[in-house]
C-alpha cells in the first residue's frame, strides 16, 4: 500500500509540473501588445499608408482629416512609417519604443513640405459618472496661439495652445456645448464651434485642423475623434 501511494505521489507531481510548465508556455505565447491611433492632419497632404515594421496596416488610404482607429502593434521598439498611399514614399519616418497595454496617438501633421509627426500617449482611464473626458491639439500650421471657450459665458476650457502644443484629457460635465476658438488672450474669435456633444463615459480629441485663410476641404475648422 505504502509503494502504491509513493507511485500515485510521484505521478502527481510530475502531471503538475508538467500542467504548470504548461501554462507557463501558454503565458510566453501571450503576445504584449500596444495600441496607436494614426490621424492624418496635414491639410495639403495626399492621402497615406501606415506602416509597422515594414507591413501596411490600413486597407485604404488615410485621407486628411480622418484616423485609424486604434490599431494593435506588438509592445518594443517599433519602426512606424507613413508613405504616400500605393507607393514606398516615406514621409515620415520614426522608431516608437511601444510600452504594453499603453495607447497612442499619433498625428501626421503641418503642410506637405514640412510635414512631421505628433505622438501622444492616451489616457483612456473611464470618466466618472455624468463626465466626458475632452483633449484639444492645435493642429492649424498656421493659425495662432489659441484659446477654447465656452461661447454662452466666456469661460476658457483651453487656454493658450500654440501649433503642436495639446492638453491632458479634462473632465468635462457631459451635454451640448457651443465652443469659440479665439486668438488666445484676446476675444478675437477665430473659429465658432457649435453644438458639440459630450457623452457620459465617452473620451474626445478635438484638434484645430486646415490653414488659417484656407478654403475648402483646408479651410480653418476643427475635428472630433472618439478615443474611446
Amino acid at each position: 500500500m505504502k509503494n502504491k501511494i509513493s507511485i500515485f505521489a510521484s505521478a502527481l507531481f510530475v502531471t503538475s509540473i508538467a500542467l504548470l510548465s504548461s501554462c507557463k508556455d501558454e503565458a510566453l505565447d501571450v503576445k504584449s501588445q500596444a495600441s496607436i491611433l494614426v490621424t492624418h492632419a496635414s491639410p495639403d497632404a495626399p492621402g497615406v499608408d501606415l506602416l509597422v515594421d515594414n507591413t501596411k496596416l490600413n486597407s485604404s488610404a488615410l485621407t486628411f482629416p480622418n484616423n485609424t482607429g486604434y490599431i494593435l502593434a506588438d509592445a518594443g521598439m517599433r519602426n512606424i512609417k507613413v508613405n504616400v498611399t500605393g507607393t514606398s514614399t516615406t514621409v515620415i519616418e520614426a522608431d516608437l519604443d511601444l510600452t504594453k497595454d499603453m495607447n497612442y496617438s499619433v498625428f501626421a501633421v503641418d503642410s506637405v513640405s514640412k510635414i512631421s509627426a505628433v505622438v501622444v500617449t492616451d489616457d483612456l482611464t473611464a470618466p466618472a459618472a455624468g463626465k466626458a473626458h475632452v483633449r484639444f491639439i492645435h493642429l492649424s500650421p498656421n493659425a495662432p496661439a489659441v484659446d477654447v471657450a465656452v461661447a454662452s459665458s466666456g469661460a476658457v476650457v483651453f487656454g493658450n495652445k500654440a501649433f503642436k502644443e495639446y492638453t491632458a484629457f479634462t473632465p468635462l460635465d457631459a451635454g451640448t456645448y457651443n465652443l469659440d476658438v479665439r486668438v488666445a488672450g484676446t476675444s478675437t474669435v477665430a473659429l465658432v464651434l457649435p453644438a458639440i456633444t459630450l457623452e457620459s463615459g465617452k473620451i474626445y480629441t478635438v484638434f484645430a485642423k486646415g490653414f488659417l485663410g484656407g478654403t475648402g476641404s483646408q479651410a480653418l475648422g476643427a475635428e472630433i475623434i472618439v478615443n474611446k
